[in-house]
C-alpha cells in the first residue's frame, strides 16, 4: 500500500522520470499531490531525497516543494507549476538569482552529513577540506569503479580521467563549499505557485557551485535559439552576484565530468560517453 496513491480518486502519470514513477493525484476532497514510488528501491534514498528538498525550502534561496509524506518505497509532495518557457526571460533571470542567493550559502568543508543519492548511484559526502581533492576522489573517480564505466572505458580511457583530474588544480580556479542542487538541469526547474523559481530531484551537498552550473550550461539549453537566450539571462543575473572568472565557460565544460561519468556508470544515454571521450581529447 503506497499512502495516497491508494485513496486517490483520479492518478495521471508524469512523463519525464528517468529513474522512478511519478503520479499526480486528485484526491476525494479535491486536494493533489505528486507522488514517487519505486519497488525496492535502495534503502534511503527517498528519505535522502525529502531531506534535500527540506534543506533548499529553508535555504530561503529558492522554492521547492513542501514533502508530505516519506517512506522506503515512496515520496509525496506538493504539486508545482511547470517550468515556464525559454521566452520567459525574467523568468530565467530570478533563477539565476535564486542560483546565486543559493551558493551563497557556504561552509567550512566539502561533503555532507551522510553520502546520499545521484539517480540511483550512491553519492560519496565523506567530508574534505581541499576542493580539488574532494571533486577527483568523490565526484570524479569514483565513477570509474562501477561496472558499466568499467566496460565502456578501457585502461586508456580510465588513465586520461586520471590525469585530468591531476591537471585540474592549473585547469580551473579553487572554489568554495557552497550549498548546491547537485541535479541542477533544466529538467528539475519548476515555479511556485507565485512564480517564482523552484528545483525538484535534488542531490544536495556542500560542493563545487560551478560544478551545479555545468549542469545547467550543459544539459542542452542551447540547441534552440530561446534556450540559449534563456541561458545567457541566467548566467548574466548569476554574475551579477558572483562574478565569473576568465574562461568560466571553459571551467564549467570540464567540471561537467563528473555528469558525464555518471550517466556512463549507470549504462545511460551514448552522449555520456563521447562527452567524457571529447574531454578526454581536449585536456587528457
Amino acid at each position: 500500500m503506497t499512502p495516497y496513491l491508494d485513496d486517490a480518486v483520479e492518478a495521471v502519470p508524469l512523463v519525464g522520470g528517468t529513474h522512478h514513477s511519478g503520479w499526480l493525484l486528485t484526491q476525494a476532497d479535491g486536494s493533489r499531490q505528486v507522488v514517487k514510488v519505486t519497488p525496492d528501491v535502495p534503502a534511503g534514498l527517498f528519505e535522502a531525497e525529502a531531506e534535500g528538498l527540506t534543506v533548499l525550502r529553508d535555504s530561503g534561496a529558492i522554492g521547492a516543494p513542501r514533502v508530505i509524506d516519506v517512506g522506503p518505497g515512496h515520496l509525496v509532495i506538493e504539486v508545482l507549476d511547470p517550468l515556464p518557457g525559454f521566452d520567459d526571460g525574467p523568468f530565467w533571470e530570478r533563477l539565476g538569482h535564486a542560483l546565486a542567493r543559493l551558493h551563497s550559502v557556504r561552509a567550512e568543508r566539502f561533503g555532507w552529513p551522510h553520502d546520499n543519492w545521484l539517480g540511483p548511484t550512491p553519492q560519496i559526502n565523506t567530508w574534505t577540506d581541499d576542493c580539488y581533492e574532494f571533486f577527483v576522489r568523490h565526484r570524479v573517480l569514483r565513477y570509474l569503479r562501477e561496472p558499466a564505466a568499467e566496460a565502456a572505458l578501457d585502461a586508456a580511457g580510465r588513465a586520461a580521467v586520471e590525469r585530468i583530474c591531476e591537471r585540474l588544480p592549473e585547469l580551473v580556479p579553487p572554489s568554495y563549499p557552497a550549498l548546491t542542487h547537485g541535479d541542477l538541469w533544466y529538467g528539475n526547474v519548476l515555479a511556485m505557485p507565485d512564480g517564482s523559481p523552484a528545483l525538484i530531484d535534488p542531490a544536495v551537498s556542500w560542493s563545487w557551485p560551478e560544478a551545479d552550473l555545468s549542469m545547467m550550461m550543459c544539459s542542452g539549453m542551447t540547441t534552440s535559439d530561446a534556450g540559449s537566450s534563456a541561458l545567457d539571462r541566467l548566467f548574466a543575473a548569476y554574475h551579477e552576484v558572483h562574478p565569473p572568472d576568465p574562461g568560466w565557460r571553459e571551467h564549467l565544460e570540464l567540471l561537467h565530468i563528473r555528469e558525464l561519468l555518471c550517466v556512463v556508470s549507470q549504462g545511460g544515454p551514448d552522449w555520456g560517453l563521447k562527452g567524457v571521450l571529447n574531454l578526454i581529447r581536449r585536456y587528457g
